[in-house]
């Protein structure tokens, strides 16, 4: 299942360290685009290409541009663009809102915020912070464990034991991130993001037990918001009419938004130890985004070998 956040403006405010200054009746706004609009042609009276959903963003350019017409022209300029009712308007640090900015702010409903920082960075800031927050979400039945440093999705039928599984491994010091749904969004080409719904952060469910919260039980360090997933592992019942990869030679891919997420497939026998498995995994998987493949570096060793023997064959000839 898949779905479209908004992020309410009010919460940008709070997370950003942005002070409203006008407009305190539209602070519970949604805003839905990452995109930003810095007003430079809007005030010079061209707004053919204006896009009312994205937030204004002034800084020094924008507002000595201003500057230099006449005030009851700036009043006509701004009063255009504001009466298009954008989410908001956020002026940077080294700014002194004019006050028939605020005037018209208060007339429209629109916000106007003062950050503490310059262009550049709350620019960088608030684009980044947007991209995250707006990102379209899928939510995948699983769970996802911080092991090694390597986000790693497991993923299976209901009752295989993944929150066993994951339990086990929180207590060996990896670090829960979401158990049984996932929501994953795309940071940027390539990177998939996993992290848990608010209400069940820090929540694992084991059969037989009920809930757990291993921040509680286990301390803060077994618990982190989000992470970065690279690795996907099925665990499955064990199919004795299937041909399981013994060499780890074959390259599965696990596809989120149409990203290849290497992906292992283990099958799951009693006696078997899945943490061990799975922690093994991780750090085979890791070996090998560092450039060492195991399984490559003995099919070599033994071609090598082969080649070796053959010519002490022919040399005995």
């Amino acid at each position: 299942m898949s779905f479209i956040k908004s992020v309410r403006l009010k919460k940008i405010a709070k997370d950003l360290n942005l002070k409203i200054v006008a407009g305190f009746e539209g602070e519970s706004r949604q805003v839905h685009v990452e995109m930003l609009s810095r007003p430079g042609v809007e005030f010079a009276g061209f707004l053919d290409f204006f896009d009312p959903q994205r937030i204004l963003l002034i800084g020094s350019k924008e507002a000595h541009f201003l500057m230099l017409l006449d005030e009851n022209t700036q009043k006509k300029r701004v009063e255009a663009v504001l009466k298009l009712l954008p989410p908001a308007v956020i002026f940077s640090v080294n700014v002194e809102i004019p006050q028939y900015f605020i005037d018209l702010g208060n007339k429209y409903g629109v916000p106007l915020y003062h950050s503490d920082e310059r262009t550049t960075p709350i620019n960088s800031k608030l684009y980044a912070y947007l991209r995250s927050a707006l990102a379209p979400r899928e939510t995948l039945h699983g769970t996802l464990l911080d092991i090694y440093g390597m986000g790693t999705l497991i993923i299976g039928k209901s009752g295989v034991g993944k929150s066993e599984t994951a339990l086990e491994l929180i207590k060996r010091n990896h670090i829960l991130v979401a158990d049984d749904r996932v929501d994953v969004y795309e940071a940027a080409p390539g990177i998939i993001i996993g992290q848990a719904p608010k209400i069940l952060e820090r929540y694992i469910e084991i059969r037989g037990i009920g809930i757990v919260d291993v921040v509680q039980m286990l301390g803060a360090g077994a618990f982190r918001e989000n992470k970065k997933i690279r690795l996907v592992i099925e665990l499955e019942p064990w199919d004795k009419n299937r041909t399981y990869d013994r060499l780890g030679i074959e390259t599965e891919n696990y596809v989120i938004f149409g990203t290849n997420i290497p992906k292992i497939t283990i099958p799951v026998l009693p006696g078997r130890n899945n943490a061990t498995l799975v922690e093994s995994a991780a750090m085979n998987q890791k070996l090998k985004y560092l450039g060492y493949n195991a399984a490559e570096t003995l099919i070599q060793n033994v071609a090598k070998k082969a080649a070796n023997k053959g010519m002490d064959e022919d040399d005995d000839e």
